[in-house]
């Protein structure tokens, strides 16, 4: 070991591990500190989105990595270092052992993985480059916590994450200029910060409220481009699966407590005609509507769609009289999984009515039945259970309850409502759907069929008295539409939950609604207009499931309660499938679906907000001022598109108008940026504004700085590219600047202007020189 000690090569080695010690050693300490804040901002931000405790364990060990590395900064620490290296392989091997049971969703594998390595990587930081990395990896974390984040409580953590880094971008930069504090402010203590509070304030500010103005008119396209879609953790299934049984926690056999049962309408006490106050009692093979009783709200799960709809969980066909039942319950269909991932395909009816695929993300936060929403028609399902079932009615079923926790993704190819191809859909049916979508209990059928006659004889009356409407009740469409319309507007929802009477045994529930009570229950509307539907021989089930919920704008999906499940009607056309029509009051007639825009939903809101708070004058002015804007500049470019086809003058003048028009926009954007430069300049100190000038200058000359390059770097650099009197001015002014903003000092900014402008006219002179040459 002396012989190699004594050998050149091993006088090279000595001497490059003892330079490489030493080389940009960090010596800030509150450049660390700051760094390894946002670190723990960004290890609590994932726990805080994903629910994990990562930072229980991260944070302390960090920080000890942080404190030992400091005081080990200028040695070598080889024995640490292969340690770290060796750490850094397992947490890869444990990686890849978790990425086999959770590759459909590897987000927080990967984020665990990196936390893995920041921790091992904080144990050797000597350098301003390692905790540039750690910068790194704090803002990576965010991010990762930003696509898991499901609430608002990842805001403050973003906030606080936003006030952290300005300071600490300060500091690093302060440290790439080899900056260090001045003698006055090693001298007074009150003065020892490197910050400009009312500087980082300000900048705070600045920079939170152009993001949300970013934010806000951001358009909001649809996502998933990739094919891979989020989905929980397999469930190991035992025993066998038909599908047969609903599992609603909510509902009890007689005798059995674990509510694993169909259900005969009882509460979850047992106790007859009170529904229980956490699941909605329509969600099972059977639907007693002579319940009463309120659900309190809760969060039930979280949905992230390309479109707005009605999360659909499962359609009844035969009316009992005093609620509903799937009478072909044990007509179930089961459907595996491919053995090679998540993706179960179902058969999709053939409609003729064009459809949009959209893609539904289901986050469950509350046990549910074992009955899985989605949007209608889906084709697609990613679901964490090896096996499903579709019933008759299209409602599907899951082999377990679903759990807090679990994630799955719907594919579904939802069809557009046309008003005018449904209204003219055929009436004659086929034969299954007469047998069981017509059906009425025959002791109220004729009874219910001459008022509905009546209703929609009253239509034509009313007609006469609004000459401008020249709609129909001819089909079965405007039928549909104008019954669901007349019940919202004629009959009530009583406002004691408790307030409607009990149905004796024999009462029928849409006889009461519409000859005693004037009124019912919002899902007695929806029962009503089903079978006031039938009675006039148009086929229509009940169907159940979520309203879209509460859209929140910051995390883009949608708040599901279980206060916003409820019934409405399904009426068949065909051809064209099922579709849905609301009576409820309140509610709207047609449900959202694929035809909502959501493209500027934030911006909605925010002018919402805003015209809540206006005087209802000056909101009526300003919709009207903004309609006739936008209704204006549609048409002009109605007008345009119309020249095309107007032959080859219209052509042409197509061509002129764009031309002119764009070099018009062209020119007056030049001029509003010089406007603004110049406007902007005025507004900066002195020295601020001389230093941007001579930076717009070089750059429009071809060699402007690199964002990489400190003021001092590129300094030096312009000796290359530029004659040695004009280096030397960029030189001084960059020296200048660099000890103005970052040194205190106040430099000569007069007579350093005076030369850069001698600077600029002398290149003025040299350029005319040569074009005249």
């Amino acid at each position: 070991m002396n012989r190699f000690r004594r050998l050149p090569v091993g006088d090279y080695w000595r001497q490059t591990r003892q330079r490489s010690s030493l080389a940009e050693v960090e010596d800030s300490i509150p450049l660390r500190v700051l760094v390894l804040a946002l670190v723990i901002l960004g290890t609590v931000a994932t726990d805080i989105a994903s629910e994990t405790t990562f930072s229980f364990w991260a944070v302390p060990l960090s920080m000890v990595g942080a404190i030992w590395s400091h005081y080990r900064r200028r040695n070598a620490n080889i024995p640490v270092k292969f340690c770290i290296a060796i750490g850094m392989l397992v947490a890869l091997g444990a990686f890849f052992g978790r990425f086999i049971g959770e590759w459909n969703d590897t987000r927080l594998s990967l984020a665990e993985l990196l936390i893995q390595l920041q921790v091992l990587h904080s144990y050797d930081t000597p350098r301003r480059k390692d905790l540039g990395y750690s910068i790194v990896i704090g803002l990576i974390l965010l991010g990762v916590a930003a696509t898991l984040s499901q609430t608002m409580a990842f805001a403050p953590v973003l906030l606080l994450f936003l006030g952290v880094a300005l300071p600490t971008l300060v500091l690093d930069y302060r440290s790439r200029l080899g900056l260090k504090p001045s003698k006055k402010e090693k001298i007074a203590k009150k003065n020892s910060s490197s910050f400009n509070f009312k500087f980082l304030v300000v900048n705070f500010l600045v920079i939170l409220g152009l993001g949300l103005g970013i934010f806000a008119v951001l358009p909001r396209v649809p996502g998933y481009q990739l094919r891979s879609f989020p989905v929980s953790a397999p469930i190991e299934l035992k025993g066998p699966f038909t599908g047969r049984n609903i599992n609603n926690p909510g509902y009890v056999r007689q005798g059995n407590s674990q509510g694993n049962g169909s259900g005969t309408g009882e509460g979850r006490t047992g106790e007859a005609g009170k529904i229980d106050n956490n699941f909605y009692y329509g969600f099972n093979s059977q639907m007693n509507q002579n319940l009463r009783g309120e659900m309190k709200p809760k969060v039930v799960m979280r949905v992230r769609s390309q479109a707005e709809g009605f999360w659909r969980v499962l359609a009844f066909d035969r009316y009992t009289g005093q609620g509903w039942e799937i009478s072909r319950n044990d007509q179930v269909t089961t459907l595996k999984q491919l053995p090679w991932s998540y993706k179960i395909s179902l058969d999709l009816p053939i409609i003729t009515t064009p459809t949009k695929e959209v893609v539904q993300t289901y986050n469950v936060v509350s046990d549910l039945p074992n009955l899985i929403p989605t949007l209608s028609y889906p084709k697609e399902m990613y679901f964490p259970g090896p096996v499903i079932a579709v019933d008759t009615e299209g409602g599907l079923r899951s082999p377990v309850q679903l759990s807090e926790g679990m994630t799955y993704t719907v594919l579904s190819e939802v069809p557009y409502r046309d008003r005018t191809l449904l209204g003219k859909a055929s009436t004659k049916y086929p034969r299954n759907i007469k047998n069981y979508y017509l059906q009425i209990p025959p002791e109220i059928n004729d009874k219910v069929r001459q008022k509905t006659e009546a209703i929609l004889a009253n239509y034509n009356h009313e007609r006469v008295s609004r000459t401008e409407d020249t709609r129909t009740l001819d089909s079965a469409y405007e039928k549909a539409l104008y019954l669901a319309q007349y019940l919202k507007q004629n009959y009530s929802v009583p406002e004691n939950p408790l307030g409607l009477p009990y149905l004796d045994q024999k009462e029928d529930l849409v006889e009461s609604f519409l000859f005693k009570n004037q009124g019912g229950y919002a899902d007695h509307f929806s029962t009503v207009l089903t079978v006031m539907l039938r009675s006039i021989g148009i086929p229509a089930r009940l169907v159940a499931g979520f309203a879209p919920g509460e859209f929140n704008p910051f995390t883009g999906m949608y708040v599901v309660r279980n206060t916003d499940a409820y019934a409405m009607t399904e009426v068949y056309f065909p051809k064209y499938g099922w579709f849905s029509f609301d009576p409820i009051p309140n509610h709207p007639l047609i449900p959202p679906s694929i035809e909502e825009d959501r493209t500027f939903s934030v911006l909605r809101q925010f002018w919402n907000w805003v015209a809540g708070w206006l005087p209802s004058p000056v909101t009526g002015l300003l919709n009207n001022v903004f309609g006739a804007i936008f209704s204006w500049f549609v048409r002009a470019i109605a007008w345009f598109l119309a020249l095309f086809s107007q032959g080859w003058v219209g052509v042409f003048t197509a061509l002129i108008v764009g031309t002119t028009t764009a070099f018009l926009g062209w020119l007056g954007w030049v001029q509003w940026r010089k406007w603004l430069n110049l406007r902007w300049l005025k507004k900066l100190p002195p020295m601020e504004s001389l230093y941007q000038q001579m930076l717009q200058w070089t750059a429009e000359k071809g060699l402007g700085k690199h964002p990489a390059q400190t003021p001092l770097e590129y300094a030096q650099v312009s000796y290359q590219n530029h004659p040695q009197a004009t280096a030397v001015v960029i030189d001084e002014i960059c020296q200048a600047y660099v000890s103005w903003r970052y040194g205190g000092n106040s430099p000569n900014w007069k007579q350093l202007q005076q030369r850069w402008q001698t600077v600029k006219k002398t290149a003025k002179t040299r350029q005319n020189q040569k074009s005249t040459v």
